[in-house]
């Protein structure tokens, strides 16, 4: 006979198993553990949970210890998103420059290797790929994270990731559902709103994920966004027309749905982020992503006791979240089972060391575009100037992520030197070059009028100005060379240094 203290004690379990949460610092904090041993099924990382591959290795088999089959999640999309490389930049470039290659086995590859290496750390879920077509150059949340705007490419680089990254043990989660490329407003500051037709969204956004659900997706992340054509009143991960009624039943989807993190302000503005959890699992979500921004033991108990007092009132159903639940623990058990594909962890501690070191470098060396705007053009030869115009990062990338050509430029040539820009301060670039030769370092120029300008008055008063795009490369090439990367990865400014020195 189930008695009522059972069935609290398995209704706080279920509440718990949903919530993926994160926490500071580079150890695991006591109140973690113990949730852990309650019920807490998943756990997010992210940058600031990690200085190296030892240590990240050591903090999850401290996990473990505690549960073996618990979940542990990272959004690690290589390229510009990085947590595994947060304060040197990744050594794979993202989706992008590898959709801009188009070579599906290139970018299994890259997949497999990224996947391998938050393997042996003991990373069992990560929060990628990005399935969004970005058919909007405006975009200022997705960009260069999209494999492109051409939705059968994006469909088949996302399934080729999604293999590459699972052939290594570690389930995928892709993302955002439905479709989050044509937006203009960042869903971390407010709610997009994408007004298409519904035949738009299935030959367009919904391509890649049917080729993600096809390539056996672990996992798929739902999208903040509002798409009136599916759902007039609720956004996408709140509701049960888009998760249920599409995700599940029109798409035949039986993973497990991701909420993306429900404290951006498109949901907790909105909503707040207790009784928006309610609404997502109730939609068909089965793990509830909080922590980017609140990571600690009060909004963990704060959601429990939100999603334990939703069944209880009849707002929530008990099954619903049970079958959530489950759904989790089926991935943990999946994840545990997928762990012998991996080498033991801290096998490749060592930077250099692990196999397939060179695949991204290759990659973003495939990926870099060089136009030729002076024919007179030489390769640099001596120190330059590198002026870097830098734009307000968005927050999934962040501002910790050192991005650039100027690390590199000073490598191969001792001497360079670097000033950063915000605003259109041309005279100022000119007085600190000296006469040295420029080089222009911009990422997304098209979409800062500020950058556009200071470029064409840069390019105007020195015609020898050498300029590398690090984003999209939606503008009319400028200069006497035009590097551009697709993406502002660690390799990506190795590749455009030495495009622009011809080593």
């Amino acid at each position: 006979m189930t008695t009522l203290a059972d069935r609290t004690d398995t209704l706080t379990r279920d509440a718990l198993a949903v919530l993926q949460p994160g926490f500071v610092g580079t150890t695991a904090p006591e109140w973690l553990l113990r949730r852990i041993g309650e019920g807490l099924s998943s756990v997010g990382l992210f940058g600031r949970n990690i200085t190296s591959p030892g240590q990240l290795a050591a903090l999850t088999a401290r996990l473990r210890a505690e549960r073996e089959d618990v979940l542990v999640a990272i959004d690690e999309e290589g390229g510009d998103v990085t947590r595994l490389e947060v304060r040197t930049g990744s050594s794979f470039p993202g989706n992008y420059a590898l959709g801009s290659v188009d070579d599906v086995e290139l970018t299994r590859a890259v997949a497999a290797e990224l996947g391998r290496r938050l393997a042996e750390c003991g990373v069992d879920l990560n929060w990628a790929p990005s399935a969004d077509v970005n058919s909007n150059s405006d975009n200022p949340v997705i960009g260069v994270r999209s494999f492109g705007a051409d939705p059968g490419l994006v469909a088949r680089h996302t399934a080729a990731y999604v293999r590459g990254l699972q052939s290594a043990g570690v389930a995928a989660c892709t993302k955002h559902f439905p479709g989050h490329g044509d937006t203009a407003v960042d869903s971390h500051h407010a709610l997009p709103r994408i007004d298409v037709e519904l035949a738009t969204l299935h030959s367009r956004e919904l391509q890649p994920f049917r080729a993600a659900i096809s390539a056996g997706s672990k996992s798929v992340m739902s999208a903040h966004i509002l798409l009136p054509a599916l759902d007039p009143d609720r956004p996408a991960t709140l509701s049960p027309q888009v998760l249920t009624g599409l995700l599940r039943q029109e798409l035949g989807y039986d993973g497990l749905i991701v909420t993306d993190g429900m404290e951006m302000q498109a949901i907790s503005a909105v909503y707040g982020i207790e009784r928006g959890s309610v609404l997502a699992i109730a939609a068909g979500a089965d793990a509830i992503c909080v922590g980017g921004g609140l990571a600690d033991e009060d909004t963990v108990l704060r959601l429990r006791d939100a999603l334990v007092t939703a069944v209880r009132q009849g707002e929530l159903p008990e099954e619903r979240l049970a079958d959530a639940a489950a759904r989790v623990r089926a991935l943990a058990d999946w994840t545990r089972g997928a762990r012998g594909v991996a080498s033991e962890p801290g096998a490749a501690s060592q930077e250099g060391t692990a196999p397939g070191t060179e695949i991204g470098l290759t990659a973003a060396r495939r990926a870099v575009r060089v136009t030729v705007g002076d024919p007179l053009h030489e390769p640099l030869t001596t120190a330059p100037y590198v002026a870097a115009f830098t734009p307000v990062a968005n927050i999934a990338v962040g501002d910790e992520t050192p991005w650039g050509v100027a690390a590199e430029l000073s490598r191969l040539l001792p001497g360079t030197e670097t000033g950063t820009y915000a605003d259109a301060a041309v005279d100022d670039v000119l007085l600190a070059a000296r006469g040295r030769r420029i080089v222009a370092v911009v990422r997304d120029v098209h979409r800062h009028p500020w950058m556009s300008r200071s470029l064409d008055a840069l390019v105007a008063a020195r015609p020898d100005t050498i300029v590398v795009e690090m984003g999209l490369d939606a503008a009319p090439p400028r200069g006497a060379l035009h590097v551009a990367t697709y993406g502002a990865a660690r390799v990506c400014g190795i590749a455009a240094a030495e495009a622009v020195t011809g080593t």
